[in-house]
């Protein structure tokens, strides 16, 4: 459906909505968009982070807690 959509339609649904909505709901809205794919990105990054710092946890001690006491007797 989109496919058919071109450059002078774009423009087209570009003036109906600023004419129906008006410069300053646009705006208002487009500013909006901007912070919520913001807060998005820093979700996604906070979200990576925090796996790989508990990937990290569990990859510093794979030795049993028996086999290193084993360890230290030998």
């Amino acid at each position: 459906m989109l496919n058919n959509i071109g450059p002078m339609g774009f423009l087209l649904i570009a003036v109906v909505v600023l004419v129906l909505f008006g410069r300053g709901k646009v705006s208002s809205l487009m500013g909006e968009v901007g912070k919520g794919i913001t807060a998005f990105k820093k979700g996604v990054k906070d979200g990576t982070e925090e796996l790989e710092q508990e990937a990290s946890d569990v990859a510093k001690d794979v030795t049993p807690s028996d086999a290193a006491e084993e360890k230290d007797k030998a």
